[in-house]
């Protein structure tokens, strides 16, 4: 539990601070920690140290030498089987499951995504800490060692969109095309809802009654008359940000039997279905089963592939199948390898075959 609490204060402390590098990496592993460290006590007193995986003969994996306790994703998964979250708080988790295996391996500036993560970062801090309390108690709140930060205000609207067109033209392009995805094939009361982020307007208070009032100040939705209300839905729909979207969608993409088929025919004849999923799984490019994709919900590298919420499938680009063809052409990995490998249950950084 101490651990945990740890987790989170300095992944706050990290985020609060101006020139910290890697911020929001840092907040996001930092927290990811925070939360399964927090079921592990949870279930540490509940279920004794049954979450730690176990071989069919009954002893425990190791990993390092070390007992393999139950990720994250796992834990939300056994947690809920006894117990509720509230609405968004799961998905909210997931999001950063997500975001947390993209950033892994990928040395690009990810500060620019701050802007974009905000309300789900703020929203990620807020539910731990009511969970927190809820399984252990109001002694164990975080609030009061807690500050908010300190923001300039020069040009808040110019570096908004000045790292919103960054993003746009850097390697960041795969986070937010990842983020704005996830956020998509939400149902609208989920991503509404302040568990999965935080939604806030900042609007400067002219005056006051009282001079001992706090600067600021939290409305409650729950407590506002409809007219009041109705005020607030007005200025959120002046600042909220439109999403254009087109009408051609999934222009180019191929599915699995298409590149196999043409792997085939301009590549070589010993190509198949069976070994198009091998490439897909080692390479990491989309979930490997039914079971990771429940936990990790449609996580893919949108460089090579999407998942389709319409027809809830999953379909490749044509850098996909370039990627292929080049893999076998190049003969920079041979299918033996592959099946070895993939029976194995090994993994590979698509990084170092590109």
């Amino acid at each position: 539990m101490e651990s945990s609490i740890e987790s989170a204060l300095l992944a706050v402390e990290i985020y609060n601070r101006p020139r910290a590098p890697f911020k929001v990496e840092n907040y996001i592993s930092l927290m990811i920690i925070a939360w399964m460290r927090l079921f592990h006590a949870y279930f540490n007193k509940t279920i004794g140290e049954k979450y730690y995986y176990k071989e069919k003969n009954g002893r425990y994996k190791l990993y390092d030498k070390e007992k393999k306790a139950w990720e994250l994703g796992t834990c939300v998964k056994k947690f809920k089987k006894n117990n509720s979250l509230k609405e968004g708080v799961e998905e909210n988790i997931k999001l950063f499951i997500g975001l947390r295996n993209k950033i892994e391996h990928r040395h690009i500036d990810k500060d620019e995504i701050s802007f974009q993560l905000f309300g789900e970062c703020q929203a990620l801090l807020y539910n731990y800490e009511e969970l927190l309390v809820e399984l252990f108690g109001e002694e164990y709140a975080l609030n009061e060692s807690l500050a908010f930060s300190l923001q300039f205000s020069k040009s808040q609207n110019n570096n908004l969109d000045q790292a919103y067109k960054k993003m746009i033209s850097s390697n960041s392009q795969e986070l937010l095309d990842y983020i704005t995805k996830y956020r998509n094939k939400l149902p609208q009361d989920i991503f509404d809802s302040q568990n999965f982020s935080i939604k806030l307007i900042q609007i400067p208070r002219i005056t006051s009654s009282n001079r001992a009032d706090a600067a600021i100040q939290f409305v409650n939705w729950n407590s506002l008359s409809e007219e009041d209300k109705q005020k607030y839905i007005k200025i959120n729909a002046i600042i909220k940000e439109k999403v254009v979207k087109t009408e051609a969608i999934n222009v180019g993409s191929l599915k699995p039997m298409m590149i196999v088929n043409q792997i085939k025919r301009e590549v070589t004849k010993d190509f198949y279905i069976k070994d198009f999923v091998h490439l897909y799984r080692i390479f990491k490019i989309r979930p490997k089963d039914k079971e990771q994709e429940e936990l990790e919900g449609t996580i893919t590298n949108t460089k090579y592939c999407h998942y389709d919420i319409i027809h809830k499938d999953y379909i490749y680009r044509k850098s996909w199948l370039d990627f292929i063809k080049s893999l076998i052409l190049e003969k920079k990995l041979s299918r033996e390898e592959l099946w070895a490998k993939a029976d194995a249950g090994e993994t590979l950084d698509i990084s170092e075959f590109e």
